[in-house]
């Protein structure tokens, strides 16, 4: 058996010629565009001469902003091969909030020192207006995919080493300022051997990964993309905004393609269930699918379930299901619950919750909390759940989770002072809180999202699901947080409505939040459809929504003279 392959230019050096296995894109055009592994590489090549002949030496951050699937990924490669570091960035979905969309990506450019910037024809003029800003001074080369048209320069490919960087990730942002993640090619080779190796997705000859992830977050480029790279895995990629129009084309690409293996966030199953028709049913062959993995937001056990309930008849197994949990700083994954095993939810008493323990419901009991198992650790990487001081905790209580391994980031790019923040005596305190039971991982949600009330701690994302289930209520658009009056902490519950409904909702949500949680509201704000403020990857911008509504910023629907100021 060959070595495993150190990076991922080696891995691409390494992967078989051929027609049969290779990449297939279907582009915002809705056209196919297939890719053997060959000429992907021949293209990143070329690409790697022309940035290279433009004055660009190893180790120059070059900033991607390509809308087409194929033109990111082979542009990524090209960089990848010419030694350069990527760093990914959003397209804008909207014309809406310019200003504020170029201040993420001058902040993006900027941090990471961008000496080039590639996009294409139809965001151009975005991104002229990006370098123009004076904090960026027009430094950086621009780039589009006919600036590699031609005979390519001549071109010495540099020697890439483990510990190189491979890409800057920067964070979604949802609780502060994006940072960029230093992933380097030794960290991206160990996460992907771990999660498509025998101890996690076990990829084997016959798999075909589907997806609609966008590529500019981990979870589509290095699933669906680096990694799959890495293992020889084939994939078809379709753009985000195709799902996000007709979430049933998902589906229907996994039928064509008999694919055996995606990923999607809670709310991709929960829309997809909701939106497929009942005419649309019998086109859809789920058979194949051996893995339809959940991540990168809460997992919610009834979301999944009912998604399994409602393609039962298109040949979908439940045991497909696997929850896992991640972040950028571990480069993608950190734990996966056991492939072909029974998803586990853990049903637990929700005032012990309340005080950091996760002690299990009463049977029978109508208002436990459900919180679904993501499963162990990968071979050579640990975890554990941690106090405010560090020390570790027992099964069921709640802490901070922290871990260690090979896909652990070096540090945040040219910040010392986050790296040192995060990253300690070696272990990498992820912000998030959860617990264990025999080894597997429940996770409770972000430690600057907690909700502390009388004393009492209470997760924002279940009130936010219990919203979510009212008539009328924008499923998935549901925002809880926090205010402090007069030294006391008020929570304040936000929700995308049409106007017709605010009324009553304001009344319904209060009612429901007490019923369901014994808490009072302070505030109901009902908001037009898609005000919620959201990150590029669609989490909730809870500080950012706090800050607008104490600000008296928040656009909602007009409420009765009596409601509070504020909202």
């Amino acid at each position: 058996m060959a070595p495993q392959p150190q990076t991922l230019v080696e891995a691409l050096y390494r992967l078989p010629e051929g027609e049969e296995r290779g990449f297939r894109f279907l582009g915002l055009d809705r056209k196919e565009r297939y890719y053997p592994y060959a000429a992907m590489r021949a293209e990143a090549e070329r690409r790697a001469a022309f940035l290279s002949a433009a004055g660009l030496e190893k180790g120059d951050r070059v900033a991607l902003l390509l809308p087409e699937n194929h033109e990111f990924v082979l542009s990524f490669l090209g960089a990848s091969v010419g030694g350069f570091v990527p760093v990914p960035m959003y397209p804008q979905a909207t014309f809406k909030a310019i200003d504020a969309y170029l201040d993420i990506l001058a902040h993006i450019v900027e941090a990471a020192d961008a000496k080039a910037l590639i996009c294409m024809e139809q965001n151009r003029d975005v991104v002229e207006k990006l370098r123009a800003r004076p904090e960026l001074e027009g430094r950086q080369i621009l780039f589009s995919p006919e600036c590699f048209e031609g005979p390519a320069p001549a071109f010495e490919r540099p020697a890439i080493r483990p510990d190189d960087l491979c890409f800057l990730q920067f964070t979604s942002g949802s609780t502060s300022k994006p940072k960029g993640v230093m992933v380097t090619h030794g960290n991206l080779v160990a996460n992907a051997t771990a999660f498509l190796g025998p101890s996690g997705l076990n990829r084997t000859p016959d798999d075909v990964g589907v997806s609609w992830l966008p590529l500019f977050h981990d979870m589509g480029l290095i699933g669906f993309v680096l990694g799959t790279l890495i293992v020889d895995l084939p994939v078809v990629l379709m753009p985000t905004a195709h799902f996000a129009r007709m979430p049933r084309m998902w589906l229907e690409l996994i039928t064509k393609h008999k694919g055996t293996i995606t990923y999607a966030p809670n709310f991709a199953y929960q829309l997809v269930t909701k939106r497929v028709r009942d005419k649309d049913l019998e086109a859809l062959d789920l058979s194949t699918l051996r893995i339809a993995g959940c991540g990168a937001e809460p997992i919610r056990a009834k979301t999944l379930l009912e998604f399994a309930d409602r393609f039962a008849a298109c040949g979908f197994s439940p045991n497909a299901l696997l929850p896992s949990y991640g972040m950028a700083e571990s480069c993608l994954a950190i734990t996966f619950h056991p492939r072909d095993d029974e998803m586990i939810v853990d049903r637990v008493d929700p005032a012990a919750m309340r005080d950091g323990i996760a002690a299990p419901a009463e049977e029978g009991a109508t208002d436990a909390l459900e919180v679904v198992s993501c499963g162990v650790p990968f071979p050579d990487h640990e975890l554990k759940i941690v106090d405010e001081q560090g020390e570790t905790l027992e099964d069921r209580r709640v802490g901070e989770i922290v871990a260690r391994g090979p896909s652990v980031t070096p540090g945040y790019f040219r910040n010392e002072e986050a790296t040192a923040a995060g990253i300690r005596d070696g272990w990498l305190h992820t912000g998030d809180l959860g617990y264990t039971v025999d080894g597997n991982v429940y996770i409770c949600g972000r430690i600057k999202d907690l909700i502390i009330i009388k004393g009492a701690n209470h997760y924002p994302q279940d009130l936010e699901w219990a919203v979510g289930e009212l008539d009328g209520v924008r499923r998935g658009n549901v925002c809880a947080f926090s205010v402090v009056r007069d030294g006391t902490e008020e929570l304040v519950m936000m929700a995308e409505a049409n106007r017709g409904d605010a009324e009553r909702l304001r009344k319904e949500i209060a009612e429901t939040i007490f019923s369901d949680f014994g808490l009072q509201v302070a505030d109901v704000v009902i908001a037009p459809v898609g005000t919620l403020p959201k990150t590029s990857s669609g989490k909730h911008q809870r500080r950012k929504t706090q800050l607008l509504y104490e600000r008296g910023e928040l656009t909602s629907h007009p409420a009765p003279a009596e409601s509070r100021d504020g909202g």
